[in-house]
């Protein structure tokens, strides 16, 4: 198999120097040129044709967010957003999920991290994701496009959602295909590092007519709200008097994160009288696959949602998800708002 080609753009002639030595050490990587900015990035992709461009957020003469629209708009291919950990960058960052970058990388320590070897394994595994991308608008062939809801006992409904890789345009996808009735409370694990998820939170509320916020220690679940998990904390319900509350917890990381899937659909499998919906949706690895056995074993009404790989970005937990026998339906990302819409009906 060829190696995959990837275009390095940067204003930074040391991040292009240090981003290319890290890809070039794996040899499923080949960097087959780079850039200083934007406009000499469109210029060297129409020339090269790389498999995936990995692309700073931050640059003159044209942004990176400018330059991401540039390329959907004229060659559409697999991009890496990297960022610093700014308010501005992270801002900028969320923007840039929502149009159509597949992943996004946080530099350690500022637009020019000396320290980029820090996150070299994140670096090389991520560009090889998106060079494995899935297209997302596919046709569904599966017939079976919703589970049964006949086993709904009780008036309270949560839905769970867990995604990685390709989240985020996942989760917009999603959002803003609700439809305009009363949603059931959503609570949301994407793997993001502590501070994107607020921005991402923001970005999100603004596609869907639910509100959308980064989930807060010790709140009330209500309905018409979506909780995203806050990077670098697990997120948990908990019963609260007659309703329910979130929980955030600093413990261990599971399977290499916090939060975790797997630590919400464990704790929602501990929740009684609430019919349970959890959907996994697009990313690498397989946290959320032990939570699903596990809400299975303990409440076995629970409904168990896959996203398809004919629309994953990234069908890793999806997979995974359906590897544990647990799944009862597996359905195209464009179905997944509506049958959200059909909980309540």
């Amino acid at each position: 198999m060829s190696p995959t080609q990837v275009l390095v753009i940067d204003d930074s002639a040391y991040m292009r120097k240090l981003i290319t030595e890290i890809l070039s050490s794996d040899e499923r990587i080949k960097v087959i040129g780079t850039a200083r900015n934007g406009e000499d990035g469109l210029q060297k992709i129409n020339q090269l044709l790389p498999d995936v461009v990995t692309l700073d957020v931050e640059m003159p003469i044209m942004d990176g967010i400018t330059t991401l629209k540039k390329i959907m708009q004229t060659r559409p291919l697999p991009v890496v957003m990297l960022s610093s950990a700014s308010g501005q960058g992270r801002s900028k960052t969320a923007e840039a999920i929502s149009n159509g970058a597949v992943d996004f990388i946080k530099k350690p320590s500022g637009p020019i991290s000396l320290d980029l070897d820090k996150i070299k394994q994140e670096i090389i595994m991520k560009v090889l994701a998106a060079a494995s991308l899935n297209g997302i608008n596919g046709a569904n062939n599966n017939n079976n496009l919703f589970p049964t809801l006949q086993t709904r006992k009780y008036a309270k409904t949560m839905i769970a959602i867990g995604t990685s890789t390709g989240g985020p345009r996942a989760l917009q996808r999603v959002l803003s295909d609700l439809p305009k009735i009363s949603i059931p409370p959503i609570l949301i694990v994407q793997h993001m590092p502590q501070k994107f998820t607020k921005s991402m939170a923001e970005r999100l509320k603004r596609v869907t007519h639910i509100h959308v916020k980064e989930a807060t220690h010790g709140e009330i679940i209500k309905h018409n709200t979506a909780y995203i998990a806050p990077g670098n904390k697990h997120m948990k319900v908990r019963a609260a008097g007659f309703g329910l509350a979130i929980e955030l917890t600093d413990e261990e990381h599971r399977n290499g994160h916090r939060p975790s899937v797997d630590t919400l659909f464990e704790s929602l499998a501990n929740i009684r009288e609430v019919n349970k919906v959890a959907i996994i949706l697009t990313g690498m690895g397989s946290d959320g696959a032990k939570g699903l056995e596990i809400l299975k074993a303990k409440d076995p009404s629970t409904m168990i949602v896959a996203e398809s790989k004919e629309s994953a970005v990234i069908y890793g937990m999806p997979k995974a998800a359906i590897h544990t026998g647990t799944v009862h339906s597996v359905i195209h990302l464009k179905q997944i708002g509506e049958l959200i819409g059909n909980l309540t009906k």
